[in-house]
């Protein structure tokens, strides 16, 4: 069995419990992986501390906006996880930088220019679980928590979406808009050579996916 650091044991119990109650798309199996896949990715990337990209990893989803209706409540959560704890200061504020910038909506609002390494690898990682196989099935998973219809002609996607078109709860959203509202533009706003590689695979996956996904909707197949 794999041994971790105090903290990360602790952090692991705690995000578990946190998200103990939500729905598959955001559940800690997806915090897992991603914590995988960042470790994985730093690794490859030669990022020096390993900690802080494990916990960022851990702890970028808790009180997430989407289900908080708070853009700040995530952040707030993990920096006073970490205060409880004891953790250092300065790493705190690394870790609350990282949560801050790994999602897509403050990309499209421009917010992060120039990544650090600790970001670029954990921001990917969790993108590489927005795509692919996973992708699709936690994309459904939300759609279906969130009572939206699975696709409708009649409400088309948003091709170059904001970042409050985004955010907007109350839009007509059909989940098969959210391939090209945000997955497939992912690919190409990988952030490392290791993510853009694993996300070749997982992006044609999602365009096989949406071919017979369409004909089968058409009766054609």
């Amino acid at each position: 069995m794999e041994s971790h650091s105090p903290i990360i044991t602790k952090t692991i119990q705690f995000v578990k419990d946190e998200l103990a109650n939500q729905d598959g798309s955001h559940d800690f199996h997806h915090i897992h992986r991603v914590w995988a896949t960042a470790r994985s990715l730093a690794k490859s990337e030669g990022v020096e501390d390993i900690e802080i990209v494990e916990l960022a990893a851990l702890l970028h989803d808790i009180q997430d906006w989407k289900y908080s209706g708070s853009e700040t409540a995530g952040v707030e959560a993990a920096r006073s996880w970490l205060h409880s704890q004891g953790y250092d200061p300065l790493k705190t504020e690394k870790i609350a930088e990282i949560i801050e910038g790994v999602s897509f909506k403050n990309e499209l609002a421009r917010k992060i220019t120039s990544p650090s390494r600790e970001l670029a690898v954990v921001q990917d990682a969790d993108r590489l679980d927005a795509i692919g196989a996973i992708g699709i099935a936690r994309t459904f998973t939300y759609g279906g928590a969130k009572k939206r219809p699975l696709y409708d002609p009649e409400h088309p996607y948003t091709e170059e979406i904001s970042k409050e078109q985004y955010m907007d709860q109350t839009r007509p959203n059909p989940t098969v808009n959210h391939f090209y509202e945000k997955l497939f533009k992912l690919k190409d706003m990988m952030k490392t050579e290791s993510g853009r590689h694993l996300a070749e695979e997982r992006h044609k996956f999602m365009e096989m996916f949406l071919d017979q996904f369409y004909a089968e909707w058409d009766g054609k197949k």
